[in-house]
């Protein structure tokens, strides 16, 4: 698989990354620890050598399990984890008090079975901290060799400029594909100006975008998707029509719909890196080869098309989980 890079330091990773959040956490009951393990060492078989975990997945586990499986091959993947919540759990609150950084560093160590983390990103902004101390606990640690790089996730423009004012920011990551554009007003021009890598979750719209969900699908009781106004029945129902525009231009390149919003993705700049995730390997697979995918400026023409005719419905988040985005 093509490499990029992220942030000025160049961190270079697969242009395609793996998400590994759903393995285990969010989406329903996940799949079992064995056939978790290999579909991260399929990833890693077939070109992709950037893995996306956080303390809050699980909490804990998905760290635990991300570091069983890349023990083989540690040496060769840049492994991303976050702080900033509570006891490792969202719904407790932020926290990224420069002694609690600290601590999660050291766990996040512990539990990756590693000795650095290539990429530490502040899962989200807590008001109660100046960034400018979250960005220099992140320097320390830098220093000490126990963290590669400083990352954010779904920060501010004014935030991000702070904190890379301090210690470099090397990749911002937050929601962003084909039905959540909101990054292309402020968020991409600040990083394109600093340098910062961009790092879209979500790449394809929670499952929605690779054409396999519609308004009669039922979800888990334990998927947080059932609580996003976005995937509410009438919602993904209206939501359609752009899963139907993106899948002519896929069926006219014969690729299905996911590979055409991956490529979409990729051809925005070259500093961004979308990390899908999913538990199948055939999904996997499919998802891989969408960075051998190039479309034509017609093509990409026709998708920019549809997305000015298109108004895609819903909130992407519940209201109690708004206030925690980009601040």
């Amino acid at each position: 698989m093509q490499k990029r890079t992220l942030g000025k330091d160049k961190l270079e990773v697969s242009a395609l990354g793996y998400g590994c959040m759903g393995l285990n956490f969010a989406y329903g009951s996940g799949v079992d620890e064995k056939t978790a393990i290999a579909v991260i060492r399929t990833a890693f078989e077939n070109g992709v050598t950037f893995f996306d975990t956080a303390e809050a997945y699980g909490p804990f586990t998905n760290e635990d399990l991300v570091g069983k499986a890349v023990a083989p091959f540690r040496d060769q993947v840049v492994l991303a984890t976050k702080f900033g919540f509570k006891e490792g759990t969202a719904a407790k609150g932020l926290d990224s008090r420069p002694e609690h950084i600290r601590e999660v560093a050291d766990a996040s160590l512990k539990r990756l079975n590693t000795d650095r983390i290539d990429l530490f990103y502040q899962h989200r902004v807590d008001p109660q901290v100046p960034i400018e101390d979250v960005a220099g606990t992140l320097k320390e640690l830098i220093a000490e060799g126990k963290v590669k790089h400083f990352g954010m996730s779904e920060a501010g423009a004014d935030t991000i400029r702070k904190a890379n004012a301090v210690q470099p920011v090397a990749a911002l990551q937050s929601e962003y594909s084909l039905w959540w554009r909101e990054p292309e007003k402020e968020i991409l021009p600040t990083c394109e100006e600093l340098g910062i890598g961009f790092v879209p979750f979500s790449p394809l719209g929670r499952g929605f975008l690779t054409g396999a969900i519609d308004e009669s699908t039922e979800l888990d009781k334990n998927d947080f998707r059932s609580a996003i106004p976005r995937f509410s029945k009438e919602t993904r129902e209206a939501n359609l029509a752009l899963v139907d525009e993106i899948t002519k231009v896929a069926k006219a390149k014969e690729v299905t719909t996911a590979q055409v919003s991956l490529a979409w993705l990729l051809a925005q700049k070259p500093w961004i890196v979308p990390i899908p995730g999913t538990t199948k390997e055939r999904r996997l697979l499919e998802n891989i080869q969408a960075a051998r995918v190039e479309l034509s400026r017609d093509e990409l023409a026709t998708i920019g098309k549809a997305l000015d005719r298109i108004q895609v419905k819903g909130e992407r988040y519940p209201e109690h989980l708004k206030k925690m985005a980009q601040k």
